[in-house]
């Protein structure tokens, strides 16, 4: 089944306004297909580690991790199908770059899951609003 996904920006620093994207993507697909399909829709080098993480908020010290140092919880292990739905009040993060923090929301829309469309290639982007963030601007001496 495919499903629609919202990736929302919420922090970076370099982060200079609104910038949000919905995706249609397999359910099946994994937290570490997703890291890669956010760093292409950005347009960010895939050069620094990420992790993803479920919490209240994103600084919520309750969460699961998801990384390389946490063993049962793989990015390329864990497809979004065994995530969602989340529970109550917790949501899914996405965080790249430990020094820059780009910090990204990621949640399922109201949009009921549906059949792949014939010959449609997935994932892809299907809006997005805003300017994209930049992740290496020029900075001024």
């Amino acid at each position: 089944m495919i499903w629609n996904l919202q990736i929302k920006l919420l922090e970076g620093a370099w982060a200079d306004g609104d910038w949000q994207a919905t995706v249609a993507l397999d359910e099946a697909t994994t937290l570490e297909d997703l890291h890669g399909l956010i760093q292409r829709v950005v347009g960010f080098d895939n050069d620094h580690l990420y992790s993803f993480f479920v919490a209240r908020t994103p600084r919520s010290w309750d969460r699961v991790v998801y990384d390389e140092e946490e063993e049962a919880n793989v990015p390329w292990e864990v497809p979004l199908n065994s995530l969602f739905p989340l529970a109550k009040h917790r949501k899914l993060f996405y965080l790249f770059d430990y020094g820059d923090n780009w910090v990204f929301q990621v949640s399922r829309t109201r949009h009921k899951p549906y059949e792949a469309e014939p010959g449609a290639e997935y994932p892809k982007v299907i809006a997005e609003q805003g300017d994209k963030p930049v992740q290496y601007p020029a900075l001024e001496e």
